[in-house]
């Protein structure tokens, strides 16, 4: 028995054995280590990309709403630089709230095209006011040459009449239309236009102003050859 049993431990395995077991215990054995060991490492980087991926995910949707807060904000701000701006925004509407975005920019345009307006009648303005400079210019030069022509010829400076007479002319012409105009009564506009119409074609033609203005040089006439007697 004891032989048998040194036989079987001294006789070597089969090669049929050796071939359908060809690892070692000790090979198979890391061999499973190893597998085991990889497929935790995988696990890890499955989560690592998934957490990346959520992270991009949280920063874009962070940035989107960033700049969403930052538009909005510019919005606001501009609407509020439009109701400081805008006379007819700085107030509430009829219910006592604040006014909406719509009526705020309605109000703006109306306020433009006021401004616009404006602008366009004071342009007018300025034109005719120019074209009003250029004529009394003209008129000033005009003058200036009678003037002159006056002064190169001292033997006419006596038969020139003094601007005190020229304005007591005007004066007395004036004061004789007044007192013709004095006599009429009106009731409203309207008939003081009419009025007005009729006094200028009755008085204010040009044959009842040369008769006028006859009559009272003829007065001032006799007046100063009075005075003269007189002195």
């Amino acid at each position: 028995m004891i032989d048998s049993v040194d036989n079987m431990k001294m006789e070597p395995s089969s090669p049929t054995d050796r071939d359908r077991f060809p690892f070692s215990r000790s090979s198979s054995t890391g061999s499973l280590h190893t597998l085991s060991s990889s497929a935790p490492n995988s696990d890890d980087e499955d989560s690592d990309n998934k957490s990346s991926t959520i992270s991009y995910k949280e920063r874009r949707r962070e940035a989107h709403t960033q700049a969403e807060q930052k538009r909005r904000d510019a919005i606001k701000k501009g609407y509020d630089s439009l109701q400081d701006l805008v006379p007819t925004c700085q107030q509430t509407d009829s219910s006592g709230y604040k006014l909406s975005k719509a009526t705020v920019l309605q109000k703006s345009i109306d306020y433009i095209q006021f401004l616009l307006q404006q602008k366009k009648k004071q342009e007018e303005e300025r034109n005719a006011l120019r074209k009003e400079v250029v004529a009394l210019r003209i008129m000033q030069a005009n003058y200036e040459q009678i003037v002159k022509a006056h002064q190169n010829q001292p033997g006419q400076a006596e038969m020139r009449v003094s601007d005190e007479t020229k304005f007591q002319v005007f004066q007395t012409v004036m004061d004789q239309l007044f007192l013709t105009f004095s006599n009429i009564s009106v009731a409203n506009f309207a008939e003081l236009s009419a009025c007005v119409i009729s006094w200028l074609e009755e008085h204010c033609k040009p044959q009842a102003l040369h008769q006028l203005v006859v009559s009272i040089l003829q007065q001032l006439n006799s007046q100063m050859m009075q005075g003269n007697i007189r002195g």
